[in-house]
């Protein structure tokens, strides 16, 4: 049987940065913060991010987690 280790997460902050003239299709922009703890529960990312979002000049599109795991024979 294969167990996964996290070893690395990373915050993602989607922001809307206006709207495409020609294809009228939203522009988005990123803000990424990364070696967030792993043990971080999703409650605790979407708090720090609106915090985040709240300094933020763009508006608050979405909130991404990126997790990276070691997978080994357990």
């Amino acid at each position: 049987m294969a167990v996964a280790d996290m070893t690395n997460s990373s915050l993602q902050l989607v922001l809307q940065d206006g709207i495409n003239p020609e294809s009228g299709l939203p522009i988005f922009k990123f803000k990424s913060f990364n070696n967030v703890k792993t043990n971080a529960t999703a409650d605790q990312l979407y708090a720090i991010a609106t915090a985040f979002a709240a300094l933020q000049e763009r508006a608050l599109y979405n909130i991404n987690r990126k997790d990276s795991s070691d997978i080994r024979e357990g």
